[in-house]
């Protein structure tokens, strides 16, 4: 069995089987792992939602803050954007069990046999493996259940921009869900930053990477991530981020996991 983790679809389903044809992917004997972001910008949305979820246990996949704007507009309670390719999702015929099965996406996965642990964007520096798992679940558990449409509407917004574990209600899931679908940057206090989107080197002196924050809790978890097209293929600080610009004409990055050498492989997009 091999375990492999692909950045983010962003509806970019071709060059994602052309990867797979690349490994020889097996479904029945391989494993897959998403780093969220199936959906949104790119062409072929539907057929990527549908693809993953047909993958049945050979796929798991985290959500991204495009999967969870596309439940938002399902839900009622946020409109399609100008530049979002969701339309094809919300016409499909099977829309509502897509929805549904998207609803049920995990925000963490982890191996305990690979150490290695799956989610979108990162991780505040406050968190180690134990407390980001119970987090996910307090949202997972919400998203999941008959309160989801509340969180679908709350979760918008940049604050609180602090963990503390006495963050109570919407406030409490609002930051736990940032930091797993949004989460670049960070301040040396832990505080989180949501604003700026660029590589690391033009942000403002007192930001870093969310994994590069002196003393971060997570440190000694490896961690597979996306969400950061201007980061791109990025390996240190145990982690691994597999986002590299596919929906942007640039290329779509495979990696297999359960090898120590931490192979990649690359397609070209657009």
């Amino acid at each position: 069995m091999s375990i492999y983790a692909v950045g983010d679809l962003q509806g970019c389903l071709t060059p994602l089987k052309r990867l797979l044809e690349q490994v020889r992917f097996d479904p029945a004997a391989d494993q897959l792992w998403l780093v969220g972001d199936l959906v949104n910008r790119g062409p072929e949305s539907l057929e990527a939602l549908r693809f993953v979820r047909d993958l049945g246990d050979a796929a798991i996949s985290v959500l991204g803050n495009h999967d969870l704007h596309l439940l938002a507009i399902h839900q009622g309670v946020h409109k399609v954007r100008r530049k979002d390719t969701v339309q094809p999702i919300l016409d499909a015929p099977d829309r509502a069990e897509l929805m549904d099965w998207l609803r049920h996406r995990p925000l963490l996965h982890h191996d305990p046999r690979i150490q290695w642990t799956l989610l979108h964007a990162g991780l505040p520096p406050q968190w180690d493996l134990t407390t980001a798992r119970a987090c996910a679940s307090e949202v997972e558990t919400v998203l999941r259940g008959p309160d989801h449409p509340t969180l679908l509407e709350r979760m918008y917004g940049d604050e609180p921009d602090q963990w503390s574990e006495s963050l109570q209600g919407w406030e409490r899931l609002r930051f736990i869900t940032n930091c797993f679908t949004r989460l670049r940057y960070c301040t040396a206090d832990g505080s989180v930053d949501m604003a700026y989107k660029g590589a690391p080197g033009g942000q403002l002196p007192h930001l870093m990477p969310w994994f590069a924050v002196p003393g971060r809790r997570s440190v000694g978890t490896r961690i597979v991530f996306g969400h950061w097209s201007t980061l791109g293929l990025y390996k240190g600080d145990d982690v691994l981020c597999l986002d590299t610009g596919c929906v942007w004409g640039q290329r779509m990055t495979l990696a297999r996991l359960d090898s120590s050498a931490l192979e990649t492989m690359h397609t070209r997009c657009g």
